[in-house]
């Protein structure tokens, strides 16, 4: 069920539905498919690279601190600040700065 979420997901900000398209992303509990459909500029590979980097180094504290991922610059991130978000930290986590 998950996987047909996510894929009916990415099928709609492909198609760039209305306000389907805009909805938040949450940086701390997306997986790399969701973020690299939704995050302008990232592809799966970075989208992975998100995943483990927050897998290493616990939740994010902002979506500033995906800076701290190499190919991922200020420009990228204010590109998409209004489709990114820090939600609660996942069961689990540490509770770390990304920075």
């Amino acid at each position: 069920m998950k996987a047909l979420r996510h894929f009916i997901l990415a099928a709609l900000l492909v198609a760039g539905i209305g306000p389907l398209a805009a909805a938040p992303v949450d940086i701390n509990t997306a997986d790399a498919t969701t973020m690299a459909a939704a995050i302008n500029g990232v592809g799966q590979s970075r989208a992975a690279a998100i995943v483990a980097y927050r897998e290493a180094n616990g939740p994010f504290a902002s979506v500033d601190d995906l800076t701290a991922i190499k190919g991922i610059g200020r420009k990228l991130v204010e590109r998409n600040r209004e489709v990114l978000t820090v939600g609660t930290a996942p069961s689990g986590g540490t509770g770390k700065s990304a920075k």
